[in-house]
């Protein structure tokens, strides 16, 4: 898939990998890019950047993200990409509290639902379009320390995974992002980004390029980190085995000795 000229929407725009992504559109050549943030100014400033829009929105809400596809095609006519983007993270296992399960639950997996509703159904119409959902290399491996982002990515990537079974053939591309650390505003809560952070801490102007790679080659799993995908096949060769050294990840990470491979 080419961006240039391409209308695109990329939720959680303000900050982080959502800026990268519309920094790198707009050199590519899009043709108009719609920066849609809870954070409004930070919408705008980086809409300002790249010569876009603006538009306010809180994907917990579904009327937001009806409201944010309404205007786009009022304005634009069309849809051709939307980066389903926004997403938190909630520090805990078990214990975390019912409300911040429902609020990461609303954020990481549902607005996916809601965006995919709002924008699938016209570009199926209009003969074709492309749906990004930034998921997370914990939904395909396992998140230390969060019991609700590990399920909550698991759950955007299996989301990803049934939109393309269900509407491939009807000439929609979804894509699955799933990095390790990246430079945002989640990752500068901890050193180095953390135990994600165990393969280096990447920009988002790097995972920018890992993804328009994967569009070129219509790639459904945009692995920005190359190791996720060694660390997937040993999970699926031997789950116990990989369980063990997950454990042991988490015991170096627990205790603050150095991470190693």
């Amino acid at each position: 898939m080419d961006v240039a000229g391409k209308i695109i929407i990329v939720t959680g725009a303000a900050s982080g990998i959502g800026r990268g992504l519309c920094q790198r559109f707009a050199k590519e050549g899009a043709k108009a890019i719609i920066a849609a943030d809870v954070n409004e100014p930070g919408a705008k400033a980086v809409a300002d950047e790249v010569k876009g829009e603006a538009f306010a929105c809180d994907v917990r809400k579904e009327s937001d993200i009806i409201n944010l596809a309404k205007f786009t095609e009022d304005k634009y006519g069309r849809i051709d990409l939307f980066c389903s983007n926004a997403g938190i993270i909630a520090i805990g296992g078990y214990e975390v509290d019912n409300e911040a399960w429902q609020r990461i639950w609303e954020i990481n997996v549902l607005a996916h639902v809601f965006a995919a509703r709002a924008v699938i159904p016209g570009m199926i119409k209009r003969g074709g379009g492309a749906f990004l959902i930034t998921a997370s290399a914990a939904g395909l491996l396992s998140q230390i320390g969060s019991l609700p982002y590990s399920v909550t990515k698991h759950a955007a990537v299996g989301l990803a995974e049934n939109l393309s079974i269900t509407y491939g053939d009807q000439g929609i591309q979804v894509f699955a992002l799933c990095p390790q650390a990246v430079e945002t505003e989640m990752t500068r809560q901890h050193e180095g980004g953390g135990v994600a952070g165990v393969d280096g801490l990447m920009k988002p102007e790097q995972l920018a390029d890992a993804v328009m790679e994967a569009f070129a080659a219509d790639q459904f799993l945009i692995l920005p980190h190359p190791e996720v995908k060694t660390y997937m096949q040993r999970k699926a060769a031997d789950y116990s085995r990989w369980l063990q050294g997950m454990r042991r990840l988490q015991e170096r990470f627990m205790t603050g000795a150095p991470l190693k491979k």
